[in-house]
């Protein structure tokens, strides 16, 4: 969502790089490039102001005008000035004191409330509470059956005693939805209120019956994150008729410019708690104002990677993971193909990849990144039979196309894959041994060659090049130089001396060189 606005600041602050001291001049055109970026994005004009207001104040201070590197301090003054307008900190939901906690969603027709409903229920479920969802919009058509499809798929009950459609009395719903929380123990009540195209009157009235009739801890107002300076329009008509105590962004992984999410913090004064970044029900996370500044930038956000990784990769299986990349055990394609089951269920690739700092730069290349690739290793792996997955070595042209055919793929298909493998072992197992030595900064030495792409492949040991024999020079005294270097040279070799010109008597022992062990084996000894 925020991929525009993203490579417009990380222009700006381009121009900021090799100046040893920041001028007025350019503190404002830094300033007017990113209030320019920020009207682009949609962002409220309110917001704009007090955002570039803040950073001009700052970055003509003595902060920036001490810094060694005043283009940095630029950028944590910007980095800084925009967790606070999404926020400043995270605030966890107010449980009551006495169960049931009751939230109330809130919001327009279309912004996707009930989708909402059943992401907030299974993440309160993986929380360790016991949360139950009430259907009381009873206008939208089949709103009701929706919820019960959601609850279903999300493991969390559903109360719907009215089946909706025009039919029911929606405040009477939400209060037998509480009284049956109360008397079945449940600790979380989540209650789905009826949205419209646009903010009216009965709407209000009929939020506020809701409100009354329940008295909610939380009362969560969902915007859809695409809809621009208008969310903040909304938001300030439910703020003013019904009241709320929070936000949460829905569709967040659209292409919109993504001005909701910077605006209504300020705007309207309440935090956004969550945001919704998927259709699946796993698409829903705390929202973080320090992680979503540092997407803006390209910083990425690797507590959130990390987090998503914790829930995939059970300790067991990490621990099995970790000793078969460290060599301890073998490493083969069925832990392979395990292995990317378990990247899968962090949910999308490219998601996953963007979280990496850097990767604004290679957004195209994540764009045309396909997804289904992972399904064709998949079956390629799964054509193998035991002893091939365990024993790549042994899979020759017959048994290449023998794979190719079971899985619909070609033979070039099946080489690249088990080429890929190997490579990714080597990685993969340098990474776990932290690194090769002599390698810069402890990174595996594998050159450009030994990646996808990379290089020029071979079809097998490259020939050692020839020496072209160098004819007589024409120069009488070039001439002599050369004859008197052969003699030399072959003088040496009859006296058993070193092709480097050490005698053998005085050769350096590999021993005190403090080689790797086993490298003494290269010389022979």
């Amino acid at each position: 969502m925020f991929a525009t606005l993203s490579d417009r600041l990380t222009a700006t602050f381009k121009s900021l790089r090799g100046k040893g001291r920041l001028s007025e001049a350019d503190v404002d055109a830094t300033v007017s490039e990113i209030r320019r970026a920020l009207l682009d994005a949609d962002v409220a004009v309110p917001a704009v102001r007090a955002f570039t207001s803040a950073v001009r104040e700052r970055a003509l201070s003595s902060e920036v005008s001490e810094a060694l590197n005043p283009a940095q301090q630029v950028l944590k003054i910007v980095n800084e000035q925009l967790i606070e307008i999404l926020g400043g900190s995270s605030r966890e939901i107010r449980f009551a004191k006495r169960p049931p906690t009751v939230i109330m969603l809130a919001g327009l027709q279309g912004a996707g409330k009930t989708t909402l409903a059943g992401k907030l229920g299974r993440w309160l479920r993986e929380q360790g509470h016991t949360p139950l969802l009430v259907a009381s919009d009873l206008q939208r058509p089949n709103a009701v059956t929706q919820l019960q499809v959601v609850g279903q798929q999300a493991g969390v009950p559903v109360w719907a005693p009215e089946p909706g459609n025009g039919v029911g009395d929606p405040v009477a719903v939400a209060r037998s939805g509480v009284e049956h929380a109360r008397e079945k123990y449940y600790d979380v009540v989540v209650v789905d209120t009826a949205g419209r195209l646009g903010v009216d009157a009965e709407m209000m009235q009929q939020a506020a019956d809701i409100r009354d009739a329940t008295q909610p801890d939380e009362i969560l107002f969902v915007v859809d994150a695409m809809i621009g300076q208008d969310a903040v329009t909304t938001a300030e008509a439910f703020r003013d008729g019904v009241g709320f105590t929070g936000v949460v962004l829905s569709k967040l992984d659209g292409d919109a410019r993504g001005g909701a999410a910077l605006s209504i913090r300020t705007v309207t004064g309440q935090p956004v708690l969550f945001a919704s970044t998927g259709e699946k029900l796993t698409d829903f996370e705390r929202f973080h104002p320090d992680r979503m500044a540092s997407r803006i930038l390209d910083m990425g956000d690797l507590l959130t990677l990390i987090e998503q990784a914790e829930k995939a990769f059970d300790e067991k299986q990490a621990a099995e993971m970790g000793r078969k990349l460290s060599g301890e055990d073998d490493f083969t394609l069925q832990d392979f193909m395990d292995y990317m089951r378990q990247l899968k269920q962090l949910g999308s690739m490219k998601k996953m990849l963007g979280m990496l700092p850097g990767m604004g730069q290679l957004r195209d290349q994540l764009e045309n990144f396909d997804e289904r690739e992972i399904d064709r290793v998949e079956a390629m792996i799964n054509s193998m039979t035991p002893a091939e997955r365990a024993n790549p070595k042994i899979i020759n042209g017959s048994r290449r196309s023998r794979i190719a055919r079971g899985s619909g793929v070609t033979v070039t298909d099946v080489n690249g894959l088990l080429q890929r493998f190997d490579q990714a072992k080597t990685m993969m197992r340098s990474m776990a041994r932290g690194g090769m030595r002599g390698g810069p900064g402890g990174m595996p030495n594998l050159g450009m060659g030994g990646l996808p792409g990379g290089g020029k492949k071979s079809k097998g040991r490259m020939a050692p090049p020839k020496r072209t024999k160098k004819g007589k020079s024409g120069n009488p005294a070039k001439r002599a130089l050369q004859e008197r270097q052969a003699a030399e040279r072959a003088a040496a070799a009859q006296s058993g001396g070193s092709a480097f010109g050490v005698d053998g008597a005085d050769a350096v022992d590999p021993s005190s060189l403090q080689l790797p062990a086993g490298f003494d084996k290269l010389f022979g000894r």
